[in-house]
This record gives C-alpha cells, sequence and structure tokens, in this order.
C-alpha cells in the first residue's frame, strides 16, 4: 500500500515518539515519576514523547493547533488541528505491561481525516484516512464478522476506585459479561479501538475517556467498516468521554445494554 504524505507525516512522528517510548520503557524503574491524581499519572518519558510528536508534526505542517494530553489546546486560528496522546496506557508503561500506544489524528474543518496508532512494542502500525480505509502494518482491516454475544469477546474500561462512577461501571460490566464469551479490560482505549478495527476484539465500551485517547481510533474504526458513536443517540463523545464500537450488530447490541435502566440503587438522584 502507497501512503499518502499526510500519513507518512505522521507515521513518521508517532514512530519518533514510539522509538523515545521503548527506550524510557527498558528503564521504566528509573523514570521520575509525578502524581496528578489518583490511578492518572505522567511521567517523564509522556511528556518527551509529546514534545517529539509536536516538533515534528509542527515542523511537517506549520500553523496547525494542536489538542495534547498534557499541553492542552494550543489554538493557533487554523482550520487544522492536530489531536495526539503520547502515550496512551500510562499506567500499564508505569507498570512494564508493555500494552501502549502512541495516538495521533488530525482534524479538518471539524472532521476526522487521518489517523494513526503505533505500538511500539510489537511494532504494529494502525492508520486510516477518511475514505481510503484503514490497515495495519499496510495490511487492509475490516472488523469481525461475527454477530452473536455468546461468540464475542469485548473490551472495556474499568474506572478507577476514587472514580464517582465505578459502580456504574461494574453493573454494566455484569450485564454485558453474563452475555458474551469474554471481557477484556486491557488499559488502553487508542489499542482497544485499533484491535476492534483489526477484527481481535467484536465490540468495545467505555467511559470516562478524552478526545486524545479516542480520536486516532474512531476514524480507524469507521474505516474498518465499524461503528462508533456515544451510547445516547442525541450526546457527543468528545463531551460525554463515553463511546460504544463494533461491528453493526455487535455495536447495536451492546449500545442496548448500555442504555437499559441502571438499578435503582445507581440512578442518580
Amino acid at each position: 500500500m502507497a501512503r499518502s504524505a499526510l500519513i507518512n507525516v505522521m507515521v513518521t512522528a508517532a514512530t519518533k515518539a514510539g522509538r523515545s517510548l521503548t527506550r524510557d520503557f527498558n528503564e521504566v524503574e528509573n523514570l521520575q515519576i509525578s502524581i496528578k491524581g489518583p490511578g492518572d499519572f505522567v511521567s517523564q518519558a509522556d511528556l518527551k514523547a509529546e514534545k517529539t510528536l509536536r516538533e515534528a508534526l509542527n515542523k511537517a505542517r506549520p500553523g496547525y493547533s494542536f489538542l495534547m494530553e498534557e499541553g492542552g489546546l494550543i489554538d493557533t486560528g487554523s482550520d487544522h488541528r492536530w489531536i495526539i496522546d503520547p502515550l496512551d496506557g500510562t499506567t500499564n508503561f508505569l507498570h512494564s505491561n508493555p500494552f501502549f500506544a502512541v495516538s495521533v489524528a488530525l482534524e479538518s474543518h471539524g472532521q476526522l481525516v487521518a489517523g494513526v496508532i503505533y505500538d511500539p512494542i510489537s511494532e504494529e502500525l494502525f492508520t486510516a484516512e477518511r475514505g481510503r480505509g484503514a490497515f495495519v502494518n499496510d495490511r487492509r482491516m475490516r472488523v469481525a464478522a461475527r454477530t452473536g454475544f455468546d461468540e464475542s469477546v469485548i473490551a472495556t474500561g474499568i474506572p478507577a476506585l476514587n472514580k464517582t462512577e465505578h459502580a456504574v461501571a461494574l453493573a454494566r460490566q455484569r450485564d454485558i459479561m453474563s452475555r458474551v464469551a469474554g471481557i477484556r479490560a486491557t488499559g488502553s482505549a487508542a489499542l482497544n479501538l485499533a484491535y476492534v478495527a483489526a477484527g481481535r476484539f467484536d465490540g468495545y465500551y467505555e467511559t470516562g475517556l478524552s478526545p486524545w485517547d479516542m480520536a486516532a481510533g474512531l476514524l480507524i474504526v469507521r474505516e474498518a467498516g465499524g461503528f462508533v458513536t456515544e451510547p445516547d443517540p442525541d450526546a457527543s463523545m468528545y463531551e460525554t468521554g463515553s463511546l460504544v464500537a463494533g461491528n453493526e450488530i455487535i455495536h447495536g447490541k451492546l449500545r442496548h445494554l448500555l442504555n437499559k435502566p441502571l438499578p435503582e440503587a445507581l440512578q442518580k438522584k
């Protein structure tokens, strides 16, 4: 597959940041780590990778805006905006668990037009451009064709104990896990979405996400023939931080379950 100039720019930036993360991952015990909050860590590796991404992308496309996990919003007034997560799966990284990724998306005039997710440990590169399909290491991807819950593996995320939505997440998980072949909580939203696109997970749902967690993965799943939406048809994923993904059938089944009324004890007063 011949990559476009845009994808080449994004891949170059993501792989450069990935090499930096790999070096630091091999010395994770020596990293200087500061705590932003319970269950929410930032490392020097994270900040360094973000700097690498920003410099590489800005050099290739000067003047574009940025939305970054650590650096926040840099609004240049451009109609083009990079949405980047330099280290999706920070807690995994800090525990020497090799399941994390670099995520880079480009939004143009309010629409996602390109996405790259790079897993530096497995050296897997997931890419997509709007209208041009999705690929893993330059091989075309399609979401899984399974439609039965009883044969499906579903990915999710479990909020930390201090999070207010913990009890709700567990209630939803109990309902779903009684119907499916298995549930996986991996700790990386970007890779969960990439794995849905590759057919490795049949579906995925999570709450409490930020735009940089999901932007690249949204496009990659859709370009692989899948569906990604907010569980509530009237809500925005970027505003609520909640999403559900899968092929058309599994997406619909998951969405239905996620919209079921909660047990009375968990309903908001």
